[in-house]
């Protein structure tokens, strides 16, 4: 049937991508001009067994996962475009196959998107490397630091110890170094004076005979 004028036109390019046992993921593109506020998706087993049926407005996604779904089994999806008077036709089918639970995905899918352990292991093992570096670079800077900062000690440490050399040696000079210089004129400077003694000789008068050497006779009529 013809599709009604003031309705979207059908969702193309619908895909289905990032298969897993219990999961995929559904993407279409709209074409331009038209005004889409929604979607629905037509979902069910091809066996019949189950059939389910997504909605969902107010959004512009283009993409949708697909959840609880059996493991190795086939499945038929459609997709509709809501617009602001209606639902557009049912785009065209699009058959695919869930995985099982010890399966790999495919290397010709299309799954773009999904990361595998392979890559997170090289992930892992780049983020291991790069968190060695970075604590040996750290390693290295604090032994540097720690270096510089005994240097610094060990050098003040030395300047102290010879400020105090310096210092005893100077306490212990003799003490003429330091005594008062000779003058070359008055010599030594002034010192104590000793008082003077006096001695006091008492002398016994000598008699002019004994002087003269006269005769003893002659010395008694000389008066002494």
């Amino acid at each position: 049937c013809l599709a009604h004028p003031d309705r979207p036109p059908s969702p193309v390019n619908v895909t289905v991508t990032q298969l897993k046992a219990n999961s995929a993921t559904v993407s279409w593109d709209v074409p331009e001009g038209d005004v889409v506020i929604g979607y629905a998706i037509l979902q069910q087993r091809q066996d019949g067994q189950m059939q389910r049926f997504i909605r969902e407005v107010n959004t512009t996604n283009r993409a949708c996962v697909l959840w609880d779904l059996a493991e190795d089994a086939d499945y038929i999806i459609q997709v509709q475009s809501i617009g602001l008077y209606g639902e557009s036709q049912a785009s065209k089918r699009v058959h695919f196959r869930t995985l099982k639970e010890t399966d790999r995905l495919p290397s010709n899918s299309s799954n773009q998107g999904d990361i595998t352990m392979e890559g997170l292991d090289k992930d892992r093992q780049l983020q291991t490397g790069e968190i060695i570096i970075i604590v040996a670079v750290l390693l290295m800077w604090a032994v540097c630091l720690w270096a510089a900062v005994i240097a610094l000690f060990c050098r003040q440490y030395d300047i102290i110890k010879d400020n105090d050399s310096n210092n005893n040696k100077e306490k212990t000079k003799p003490s003429s170094e330091h005594s008062t210089p000779e003058r070359p004129s008055g010599g030594l400077l002034r010192s104590k004076k000793k008082s003077p003694s006096v001695n006091i000789i008492e002398v016994a008068p000598v008699c002019g005979c004994a002087r003269s050497r006269l005769p003893s006779h002659a010395c008694r009529a000389w008066p002494c």
